[in-house]
């Protein structure tokens, strides 16, 4: 049988001729239903809380599940991110390489291009220098078959102007030409 406060107040005893004193019975039982209440509320009480604290640990772990899920999830996101990152990073530096690498040849092909036509200006300039020393040699010559034929006619003083052949340098007519 289950107490209760009230049927701790109800209980009633069976009358003796020499039984305990009622009266003092009825007090005590009354100060012990009192107690009892308050024990029955206060346990009440605190199963009421447990119940509270069972919910909301059952929340707590709830939710620590899923910051745990959420956690896993943002470090497996991370590391994606930085694996992408550094994937995409080496494409930056080989795409780069690659354009180093083609400006390079293109440059040295420019340079290329450069020193031939330089020695080709070379050449061609050596060979025009070559034929103008002809061209020159030629005039000379010219110039000295023609004095020779002058040379027998007197000029008069005031015009007569020297022509030496073999003061005429070549090389200074040459560099005035150019």
């Amino acid at each position: 049988m289950r107490f209760t406060p009230f049927s701790i107040k109800a209980q009633e005893f069976n009358k003796a001729v020499r039984g305990y004193d009622k009266e003092e019975v009825r007090v005590y039982l009354e100060s012990l239903s009192n107690e009892f209440e308050i024990l029955k509320n206060e346990n009440d009480e605190l199963r009421s809380k447990i119940e509270n604290s069972s919910e909301q640990i059952t929340e707590f772990q709830k939710l620590e599940k899923t910051l745990q899920a959420t956690l896993v999830s943002a470090q497996e996101s991370s590391s994606k991110a930085v694996e992408s990152a550094r994937k995409q990073n080496q494409l930056i530096i080989k795409e780069a390489e690659i354009k180093a690498n083609q400006l390079l040849e293109k440059a040295n092909k420019e340079a290329e291009l450069i020193r031939d036509s330089v020695l080709r200006l070379n050449e061609e300039r050596n060979l025009l220098i070559a034929k103008l020393k002809a061209m020159i040699e030629t005039q000379a010559n010219i110039l000295d078959i023609g004095s020779n034929t002058f040379e027998s006619k007197p000029l008069p003083k005031e015009d007569k102007v020297e022509v030496d052949s073999s003061e005429i340098d070549v090389d200074d007519v040459l560099e005035k030409l150019l």
